[in-house]
């Protein structure tokens, strides 16, 4: 009797520790599948990364590695968004950078929640980066991706003037407030400093903005709308964004066009193009917002020898001085120098940064 007693208690004893621990087991499960899932902290060998287990971010190493190969293999892991390339970046020289830091990794889901819903202070545009978990770099949030960091920033100039108090003030509510949301410190640079920088800024960039313009003036009898664009498409303009003007668009992707050719808008919303008529024509190219590697101003030369030729015209100034050989060359001449200041502040004509500051 004592002895079936015995055993009974044991086997129940046996029981009762099988379910604790399978309970304990469960309850670990339970909280790691809660918790979020991180980058491994220190890079996996080539064996393990051909048999990743688990997130798709435990198999990438957070510290980036150089070479195309990697950004391949990076952007191709299955469920994580390739990097954000290309677009307005913030940078130091021409943005004012406020940092916010975040108790844990946030998700960029979360973070565009939580965005201001202007990306404006006054003029001056305003950009949000975050710092990716899986790559180490910084990008404009976007959903799928966990971000460890976020900074943001407002433009310091552009053609309307430098960065105000006033500006500065409502990009910081905007900034606080979305920092207040998300649970993040934020810490902004002092006011003071960030307008006497601005106003440098646009100082440099005042003395340093050129947008080159030649006339084209009918010779003989007025043009139509029809024939200036069918002059123009042969030379490789086409019709651009608004009315009245037709684009040499740029070979490279998102960039602005090479030069402009502008005409009356009224007459470009004529019913019929053939009956509205032109004498004048403009042609145009932005100095800063184009690259040197496409040769805008010889483009700018050859396009207006080419149409004064194909459409009996002579070129001329704003202060209706004909355009000779000897005035393109000193233009050029100006122009070199031009591209040679900006080169030196790190604002070469064309780069992202130098087109938001001549925007």
């Amino acid at each position: 009797m004592n002895h079936s007693l015995t055993m009974y208690l044991a086997i129940l004893g046996g029981v009762v520790l099988a379910a604790v621990v399978a309970h304990g087991a469960w309850t670990a499960r339970r909280a790691a599948a809660r918790a979020p899932k991180r980058a491994a902290l220190e890079p996996i060998d080539s064996q393990a990364a051909a048999t990743p287990t688990g997130s798709p971010l435990d198999a990438l190493p957070t510290q980036p590695m150089d070479g195309p190969a990697f950004e391949r293999d990076a952007s191709s892991a299955p469920g994580v968004p390739p990097l954000k390339r290309g677009g307005a970046r913030l940078d130091a020289l021409v943005d004012a950078i406020a940092t916010l830091t975040l108790d844990a990794p946030m998700s960029g889901d979360h973070i565009q929640l939580h965005l201001p819903p202007s990306r404006r202070a006054g003029s001056k545009s305003v950009l949000i980066e975050g710092l990716r978990s899986d790559l180490a770099e910084w990008e404009q949030p976007q959903l799928g991706v966990t971000y460890t960091e976020l900074q943001a920033g407002v433009l310091m100039a552009n053609r309307t003037g430098g960065l105000n108090e006033i500006e500065y003030s409502e990009f910081v509510q905007k900034i606080q407030a979305m920092a207040d949301a998300l649970g993040a410190s934020a810490e902004f640079p002092d006011m003071l400093d960030v307008v006497a920088r601005a106003r440098e800024i646009d100082a440099f960039a005042s003395t340093h903005d050129a947008q080159l313009a030649l006339r084209l003036h009918a010779r003989g009898s007025a043009w139509s709308v029809g024939y200036v664009q069918q002059q123009a498409a042969r030379h490789g303009f086409i019709p651009g964004a608004m009315p009245g003007r037709l684009v040499l668009p740029s070979t490279e992707e998102g960039a602005p066009p090479v030069l402009t050719l502008h005409f009356d808008a009224q007459a470009a919303f004529a019913e019929d193009p053939e009956q509205a008529t032109l004498r004048e024509l403009v042609l145009a190219f932005d100095v800063p917002q184009t690259a040197i590697e496409h040769s805008p101003y010889q483009a700018w030369c050859a396009a207006g020898e080419a149409l004064s030729l194909s459409m009996d015209a002579h070129m001329a100034d704003d202060q209706g001085q004909l355009f000779t050989a000897a005035a393109f060359e000193a233009i050029g001449g100006e122009l070199a120098k031009l591209y040679e200041s900006l080169a030196a502040r790190d604002l070469a004509a064309g780069a992202p940064s130098t087109r938001r500051l001549f925007s």
